[in-house]
């Protein structure tokens, strides 16, 4: 999220998360080209490689190591990534519509959305079957199946529809994982006359010779007539008991293609030997999902790959206006067949060869591969200018200025800047220091409270939504009900053409959060800069009690509605230290309002706030001081994002937490450990914190976490003492 110098004038958006894709998001962070703002759209905040897949589902891979952390992969292509899911694309409006969210508009986009093989007309089978592409699904259910064997939970009965190579190596690779378990029945289940079509017979022979010895029924000319909970029926009246059902009959297109307008050939985009959809020039297709009319190929990882030089050439061709280059594909590659245990197959050229060897040299290859994304090279910084002012290099610091909250002033800086402000008066009848002011209009009272945040990410729609959902804390805080709100934007220096799509998604983010919260968008401002930030001045209708920070009792419980570790994650994100799907669930979490928590802590509370920039122990400190008590925390109570304190053992910390923790000494007593560092830390959107009677903390919790909230009781408030405020 660094400035960038010169304007945006194109946008590249890259619908699906495939291996060509991925490739390309490497190409690209070694050599962006100058003025494109560069999006990649996928479901997922992961993408599995293919070629590992039945290597995990025998046992010999975690599923980490098949795995290209899309998160990552997109910071270090300094890509905006969208978790969303493509649906649609409009190519005469240059738009890619996605669900629950507006559309991404684009000049040039490519897509490589792989392919499916869920049979949705077979009754039964969405509900109770899983397929193998997409085979994100897959991986987890099968993780799930094969612990609840190990542990007698299910039967280990499994049917597989599809004998070809790719139904067959999964069938292998799931014998070998549960061979031992007592019952293990797996058949394997083909419409077709024959198993393995276009396969030599020395291949068919060879695998054939695999399934008898690992026990694995194969039956031919069947057609499947419905899935159940427990048995696979088929046309013919039989029925093979089944507490698993695998779709790999084949593959099927993404049935969504077939409303875009696009040249399809048997569902699959028609792309030309630039790989460009034939009709369509700025759209570009690669991997499974797409058709190449001038050397037509079988459906294969290795095509992917070694289109991606090429598509990435060709996509800053059409982006500058630059001479594309044709793509022109092997005739026959090696296909290396695993075995279920570590021994593979060659097939090539009607040869058919089989060794640990040629496992070992598979597993070099598929290792060789996912290096490039598991070990992604450190960019260095920029370098200093020479001459420069004193105290530059120690300005800057040794890392980016983090997004959200972690980019605030430190505490001690704000108080002081405010100590000398004369007190509020007037219509203001309560100020600084407090979540949100009062004002009081003609014997009428409103509160108002404002919030700025540098981007924490690049989805504008996104990042509209967290920063509304983060400014309205400060009324929830007060037990008050949002009314109204403006907005300010600054976006990165761009044609007008990008700035209109940006602000389109950020306001839809802003009014969509403002709107599930009850309140109006009543105006703002709008400005272009030097990065993306946005803010946002609220206002709330308070009802019969006001919350305020003071008024906490001695004797009652503090209770929490959110975990933390916000401002770390994001700071992990940004050194690509932090996994993806921890980055998944904490952008979730963000876009998650709190106006019902807010509601259930308003009627019991005596004192609440909400846990942002400050960190917890610095929210939770300004309450003490406003009441004039201590706090005892129990440190293992107090919920914990995934991944954070993993990170803060590291070291990882976001840019404001060691001013939060100097504004402290002396007034803290806690243990010196990963734990303890994440109550220093910078939260955005975080949770409410409230003061609350003791025999009501439960039943209080218990109410927020029935409506999805990960709510605690983390700790007690007595009088105050000699020491610390703020122990454990």
């Amino acid at each position: 999220m660094q400035p960038n110098p010169l304007p945006l004038t194109r946008d590249l958006v890259l619908i699906g998360g495939g291996h060509a894709h991925a490739l390309v998001l490497l190409r690209w962070a070694m050599n962006p080209l100058p003025g494109t703002r560069l999006t990649l759209i996928d479901p997922n905040p992961a993408a599995p490689y293919t070629g590992m897949l039945p290597g995990l589902i025998a046992g010999h891979y975690r599923r980490a190591a098949l795995e290209m952390d899309l998160v990552r992969l997109a910071r270090h292509a300094g890509a905006r990534l969208i978790l969303g899911r493509a649906e649609g694309i409009d190519p005469a409006r240059g738009a890619v519509h996605l669900a629950g969210r507006p559309a991404v508009g684009f000049d040039v986009a490519s897509l490589d959305i792989g392919i499916t093989s869920d049979l949705p007309d077979l009754p039964g089978y969405m509900a109770h079957a899983t397929s193998a592409k997409p085979l994100g699904d897959y991986a987890g259910r099968w993780e799930a199946f094969a612990a609840a064997v190990d542990a007698g939970e299910v039967r280990p009965e499994i049917a597989i529809l599809g004998a070809g190579v790719g139904g067959v190596e999964l069938a292998l690779a799931m014998a070998h994982r549960l061979r031992g378990a007592p019952g293990l029945k797996i058949a394997l289940v083909e419409r077709g006359a024959e198993t393995l079509p276009g396969t030599g017979n020395r291949t068919k022979a060879r695998l054939a010779a695999h399934l008898a010895r690992a026990g694995i029924a194969v039956i031919t000319g069947a057609t499947s007539a419905e899935v159940t909970a427990e048995a696979l029926h088929l046309s013919d009246g039989r029925s093979l008991p089944a507490r698993l059902v695998l779709g790999a009959a084949g593959s099927r297109p993404q049935p969504w293609l077939a409303e875009t307008g696009l040249p399809l050939h048997q569902g699959y985009i028609a792309v030309d030997s630039f790989l460009r959809a034939q009709s369509d020039p700025p759209i570009f297709a690669a991997g499974d999902c797409a058709h190449m009319i001038h050397a037509p190929r079988p459906k294969a990882g290795v095509f992917a790959v070694r289109q991606a030089p090429v598509l990435a050439h060709n996509l800053r061709g059409a982006l500058s206006g630059g001479r594309l280059r044709a793509f022109r594909p092997q005739r026959d590659y090696l296909k290396l067949v695993s075995l279920g245990g570590k021994a593979a197959l060659a097939d090539k050229w009607g040869l058919a060869l089989e060794s640990a060897m040629l496992w070992r040299l598979k597993d070099r290859i598929d290792a060789r591969f996912m290096r490039m994304f598991h070990h992604l090279p450190v960019m260095p910084p920029p370098a200093l200018p020479r001459p420069a002012a004193d105290g530059l290099a120690e300005a800057l610091g040794e890392k980016p200025l983090c997004g959200g909250c972690g980019a605030k002033l430190g505490p001690g800086l704000l108080r002081g800047a405010l100590s000398g402000l004369p007190a509020p008066s007037g219509d203001v009848a309560l100020g600084l220091g407090d979540d949100a002011a009062l004002l009081t209009v003609g014997g009428a009272r409103q509160v108002i409270a404002t919030d700025h945040l540098r981007a924490l990410t690049e989805d504008p729609f996104l990042m509209g939504r967290i920063a509304a959902l983060h400014a309205l804390g400060d009324i929830w805080a007060m037990g008050a009900t949002p009314q109204a709100a403006l907005v300010n934007v600054t976006l990165p220096r761009q044609s007008e053409p990008l700035a209109a799509r940006a602000l389109a998604e950020v306001m839809a983010g802003v009014t969509g959060a403002l709107s599930d919260a009850g309140a109006a968008l009543a105006g703002g401002h709008s400005a272009m800069g030097a990065e993306f930030a946005l803010g946002l001045t609220v206002t709330g209708l308070p009802g019969d009690r006001l919350l305020t920070k003071g008024g906490a009792q001695a004797g009652e419980a503090l209770v929490l509605s959110r975990p933390l570790g916000s401002g770390t994650l994001l700071a992990g994100e940004m050194a690509k230290a932090a996994k993806g799907r921890d980055i998944a669930a904490l952008w979730a979490l963000l876009a998650r309002p709190q106006g019902d928590a807010a509601a259930l802590l308003a009627k019991a509370a005596s004192a609440m706030t909400d846990v942002t920039g400050f960190g917890l122990l610095g929210h939770l400190d300004e309450m003490l001081r406003a009441s004039g008590l201590h706090a005892r925390l129990d440190l293992s109570a107090i919920p914990i994002l995934p991944g954070a304190e993993a990170l803060a053992a590291r070291g990882i910390a976001s840019s404001v937490a060691p001013a939060n923790r100097a504004t402290l000494l002396g007034r803290v007593a806690l243990p010196k450990d990963a734990r303890t560092a994440l109550l220093y830390d910078p939260q955005t959107a975080g949770g409410l914190l409230a003061s609350v009677p003791e025999n009501q903390a439960d039943s209080l919790c218990l109410a927020m976490q029935a409506i999805g909230h990960t709510a605690a009781v983390i700790g007690h408030l007595t009088v105050i003492d000699k020491g610390p405020a703020i122990s454990g």
